[in-house]
């Protein structure tokens, strides 16, 4: 697909609004056109969170190719930094660049009445709603792995292993697995509560069920807060459709991983 049309997604902060000032002049100079209706280039200028809130915001759109410019602090979804824009604008207009795919989640919910449908990036966090001890039911396929007790579980995609899932120190997944990765928050491990204590990665034809003890509960959605009552069922699985990045010819995800977290 030829690029012609972009749109940027802006951070509300003075550094993220100078970068864009320069960017879209960068582009304009080379033939590109700012249409914020109809665009075949999002180009998110923040941090992470600007980066998901501009793939949300498209509703998961495979029709489009999502890129982003790092004004923020980490930025490992950000893969522009504010000092290469000029080089970045150029190797686009000459079609320097190759396509990526990501696998996202879909995260139903199912309460008494409704059922909600949720997209993921990253990841879904569940927590009882009063942040006590988080009980349920964990199944793969139908098939009972555990009967969790703990604060709480986290469910990543393999893109979304280098984000909040490194704070339990679950594994960095390459990104272009399609996966599902399942971590347990502070694990409760006695003589009364027995739960996995490890992450468990999970092939993208299974589907994660949960089956909570509580009915009010507490969902983080790639950082979007939700709380939802009368809760039966929650199941994950991974979306047969993916959204498509812009990456420049030279990225290397483990390139990333060294500068972004070892670094």
């Amino acid at each position: 697909m030829k690029i012609n049309k972009v749109k940027l997604f802006v951070n509300n902060d003075e550094k993220s609004l100078e970068v864009s000032i320069k960017l879209e002049k960068e582009l304009l100079e080379y033939g590109f056109l700012i249409d914020n209706n109809d665009y075949e280039l999002a180009i998110s200028v923040g941090g992470d969170g600007c980066f998901l809130r501009m793939v949300r915001e498209n509703n998961f759109n495979n029709d489009i190719y999502y890129i982003g410019v790092n004004s923020g602090t980490l930025g490992f979804l950000q893969e522009i930094d504010i000092s290469n824009t000029i080089n970045f604008v150029k190797r686009l207009s000459m079609d320097d660049y190759k396509i990526e795919e990501l696998s996202y989640e879909e995260d139903r919910i199912y309460s008494d009445k409704k059922e909600y449908l949720y997209n993921s990036l990253n990841e879904l966090v569940i927590r009882k709603n009063d942040f006590s001890i988080f009980k349920g039911k964990v199944l793969i396929d139908d098939e009972l792995l555990e009967e969790f007790s703990g604060d709480g579980l986290l469910i990543s995609t393999s893109t979304g292993s280098t984000a909040y899932n490194m704070s339990f120190n679950g594994p960095i997944i390459y990104n272009s697995l399609d996966t599902l990765l399942l971590t347990p928050i502070a694990p409760l491990n006695n003589k009364f509560y027995s739960s996995l204590s490890n992450p468990l990665i999970v092939p993208n034809d299974k589907v994660i069920k949960i089956i909570p003890d509580s009915k009010s509960l507490f969902f983080m959605i790639d950082g979007k807060i939700k709380e939802i009552n009368n809760v039966n069922k929650i199941e994950i699985n991974i979306s047969n459709k993916k959204i498509k990045c812009l990456r420049m010819n030279d990225f290397h995800f483990i390139r990333i991983v060294n500068n972004k977290i070892i670094k």
